[in-house]
């Protein structure tokens, strides 16, 4: 079993992490290749370190091996009520295929969840999609709860919610 290290990020490693984040997500999104860097990792300082968000990584040895974080809820989706509670968006669950299968991504999202509620926060709310392998039922053994799936043909998004107080 590897030995990882759990961490918030420091600002020195920040272009590494986002480098790394990036390059999983275009490899797991390759219709977003083109794409310009996200908000959130374009100013991943200002959000996630000096902002209400929040960010972990796990390194091996030193070695960065993967990273989730949460942002504050956004309310793009209209389907979605979350008005006048305090709602974060769990993203960014990456980890390198030789770690997965370990319980490193449970134990990433277990200590991200810790700090949401000691931040006081009341709901994680996360979407994926059913392409991509094992994610929806990952996300239901850690106590999230299917809320709605879109129509839409090829991104079929599965909204999905886990409350930490009502």
């Amino acid at each position: 079993m590897p030995n990882w290290i759990i961490q918030t990020p420091s600002s020195d490693r920040i272009s590494e992490v986002v480098a790394f984040i990036d390059s999983a997500r275009r490899e797991l999104f390759p219709m977003l290749a083109g794409s310009p860097l996200p908000r959130d990792l374009a100013d991943f300082a200002g959000t996630y370190l000096a902002g209400r968000g929040h960010f972990l990584e796990a390194r091996d040895q030193g070695r960065l091996i993967a990273g989730i974080g949460y942002l504050p809820y956004d309310h793009r989706f209209a389907q979605l009520d979350y008005h006048g509670k305090r709602v974060v968006e769990v993203v960014r669950l990456f980890v390198l295929p030789e770690y997965r299968r370990h319980g490193l991504a449970a134990a990433l999202f277990a200590a991200l969840r810790e700090h949401a509620a000691e931040a006081g926060v009341q709901c994680l709310y996360l979407h994926t999609h059913p392409f991509l392998p094992g994610a929806i039922r990952f996300w239901e053994r850690q106590g999230f709860a299917l809320t709605d799936v879109e129509e839409d043909p090829v991104w079929q998004t599965t909204h999905m919610e886990h409350w930490l107080q009502m």
